[in-house]
């Protein structure tokens, strides 16, 4: 069975579900509707994660694949005088992958008000130095689509501080197969997970160790999938983008096998059996490291969880900006992963 239509249309869908980080009950809750309909009984963690739990022959040792949902955004921080908004950025991103963007307000009543992030004074036929001027929290404006003139008709219209601020996401999917979308960082590896569970639900093959499969919902401020971690866990794989740029080898259509990050170096015997895995199923891999990069297996080692770690994911160009992929990396990184399942464990 072909998954990836099924992969395809699910990513649009959470692409065009709004979930910056904070903020993600209702794409959870979406999730957990997939799930039960491809006949699994998810269960809510209290920080609001997703867990799909997967029996296999052995269930005392155990693996865990993660994703995260939420992704980058803003909350409201002041309403200013003249009715316009200044916003604190969540999650690290520059301004200028930002600017000139259409956003939703999602205020505290469930009304959605929508924007665009501006620089203050931004026309260049009356500020002449618009080009030089360096975007900060400062100058950078959420302007409503409503006739807003004072901090009044702001409040007025229910916007309050502590709103959050999604980024409009663009998506398009193009006839050469390229998918272009803000936050693909990490929904494409979320829909790959549900199309690894379709996969299983669908062949009815049986695991040789069950897997938990944690949808996390925090990854973005440090610490989504850092818990829940079983004590039968014996190996913990993080699905994530793989970044793309100068010296690096992977690309829009690889599946990429970090070897280190920002957190050091992944679990070498790990690492090498996904690398083995690829090269027997004749994938299109590469492996890289990211000196500024962080994972969820990452930061499951840093509260103490006692496992093997990995990450992997598709490869992603222009991370934390407008991003862009290709169907070949969701493919080739959805087949890794059925290859690691059902995998022995690493010794």
């Amino acid at each position: 069975m072909s998954h990836g239509p099924y992969v395809e249309d699910l990513l649009v869908r959470i692409l065009n579900t709004p979930s910056p980080t904070g903020h993600t009950k209702g794409i959870i809750s979406l999730l957990a509707k997939e799930a039960a309909k491809l006949g699994y009984q998810p269960t809510l963690t209290k920080k609001g994660g997703l867990l799909i739990q997967v029996p296999g022959a052995d269930n005392q040792n155990r693996r865990f694949l993660t994703a995260h949902v939420d992704t980058l955004g803003g909350m409201v921080k002041e309403i200013l005088e003249n009715g316009r908004l200044r916003v604190h950025r969540i999650g690290g991103y520059a301004w200028n992958t930002v600017e000139g963007e259409y956003c939703q307000v999602l205020t505290g009543s469930g009304q959605v008000l929508t924007g665009t992030i501006i620089l203050h004074n931004t026309s260049v036929h009356v500020n002449r130095e618009v080009g030089d001027i360096k975007r900060t929290d400062e100058n950078m404006e959420i302007v409503l689509d409503a006739p807003v003139k004072t901090k009044q008709e702001a409040l007025a219209l229910g916007v309050e501080v502590g709103d959050f601020v999604a980024w409009d996401p663009r998506v398009a999917i193009t006839d050469t197969g390229y998918i272009k979308s803000r936050h693909l960082d990490d929904k494409a590896s979320v829909a790959i997970l549900f199309g690894v569970l379709r996969e299983l639900q669908s062949s009815k093959h049986e695991l040789p160790h069950g897997l938990d499969i944690l949808i996390s919902n925090n990854e973005e401020i440090g610490y989504g999938g850092n818990s829940n971690i079983a004590d039968e866990i014996v190996e913990y794989l993080a699905v994530d983008m793989g970044a793309i740029g100068d010296g690096l080898a992977t690309d829009e259509h690889s599946v990429s096998i970090c070897a280190l990050d920002g957190s050091g170096p992944y679990h070498e015997g790990l690492r090498r059996h996904l690398v083995a895995l690829a090269k027997a199923n004749g994938l299109h891999y590469a492996v890289d490291i990211y000196p500024y990069y962080s994972s969820d297996a990452s930061a499951a080692l840093r509260a103490g969880a006692d496992v093997r770690h990995g990450l992997i994911g598709p490869g992603v160009a222009n991370s934390h900006a407008y991003e862009r992929t290709h169907r070949d990396a969701l493919e080739n990184t959805l087949a890794l992963i059925l290859a690691y399942i059902q995998s022995p464990l690493v010794s």
